[in-house]
């Protein structure tokens, strides 16, 4: 084991995430979910991601998840068990994430390149599973029996890398003393995303916001004016959040340090370029975030 650095452990995490992440935006999740009687996103999305944990309660998908509006996620939960098992849920997602993957990498997907990739960020999720206690949603998902299908080994890892990362990202939002809409307007005061994008997608009323903002705006987060600006002190504290963040998520890829940690970004790089243009509905703000991220 080699130590990394914060920075490679964020640029890593980041050259891997479209291939996890398209699975919240592909069309072909629907497609799968439709069959198990799911007829609305958020039982799409809440169901199949927090069906590593089981049949949990709504609550228990509003802890781990956090900065989703409570109302969208009992809108969805615990109804969706009454339609279909977690195990169910999950066999559908591996499913969508295979069409997926398959329309964007195509021929490619059977190249040797897939496979030494999916080698490298098993090695390293499989060394963050030494790690579960304080990260819930981590630790469901790392009980689940590994694929065979090198793509969906790389995409498993990286699910498992990713909600490595959040967890310990939840934990430090929590002890700034911010919940969970407190993140998401801290989040894109730092000019990184636009406070809609951020409200829309969790379910947020513009009431909630903007209750949000006054909170923050008297606990000194937010600087004074008509822009959703961080103070200095706020911009202080915010990035102290991300370093640390960067921080706690290095110990999965202590297993293949530095060196490793470059191929597997070398070899993502092309990977996640052709599923953020694929005709699978990724974000144009999302992909350029990761498009010009190192």
């Amino acid at each position: 084991m080699t130590t990394v650095s914060p920075e490679t452990a964020r640029a890593t995490f980041r050259a891997l995430e479209p291939i996890h992440g398209m699975i919240y935006f592909s069309p072909l999740g629907p497609e799968v979910y439709a069959r198990l009687g799911f007829t609305d996103r958020s039982t799409m999305y809440f169901a199949p991601r927090s069906a590593a944990m089981g049949a949990v309660p709504a609550e228990v998908a509003i802890a781990t998840f956090f900065n989703f509006n409570p109302a969208v996620v009992h809108s969805a939960l615990p109804a969706a068990w009454a339609m279909a098992t977690p195990d169910d849920v999950l066999a559908a997602r591996y499913e969508a994430v295979d069409r997926s993957l398959r329309r964007a990498w195509r021929t490619a997907i059977d190249e040797p390149e897939v496979r030494e990739a999916a080698e490298l960020a098993r090695r390293a999720a499989e060394h963050a599973c030494e790690r579960t206690q304080g990260r819930t949603l981590f630790a469901g998902h790392a009980r689940l029996p590994w694929p065979t299908a090198p793509h969906l080994v790389l995409w498993h890892a990286q699910t498992l890398l990713r909600e490595f990362r959040g967890d310990g990202h939840v934990a430090l939002l929590l002890a700034e003393g911010l919940d969970g809409i407190e993140a998401l307007i801290t989040h894109s005061a730092t000019g990184i995303i636009a406070p809609e994008v951020l409200r829309i997608s969790r379910s947020w009323s513009v009431e909630d916001w903007t209750a949000g903002v006054e909170r923050l705006r008297a606990r000194g987060w937010l600087a004074d004016g008509p822009e959703l600006v961080l103070s200095d002190d706020g911009r202080r504290r915010r990035q102290e959040i991300e370093d640390r963040t960067d921080r706690l998520a290095i110990h999965p890829y202590e297993a293949i340090g530095e060196s490793g940690c470059a191929r597997l970004r070398e070899l993502a790089h092309p990977l996640a370029a052709a599923v953020m243009t694929a005709d699978l509905g990724y974000p144009v703000a999302l992909a350029a975030r990761h498009t010009n991220s190192n």
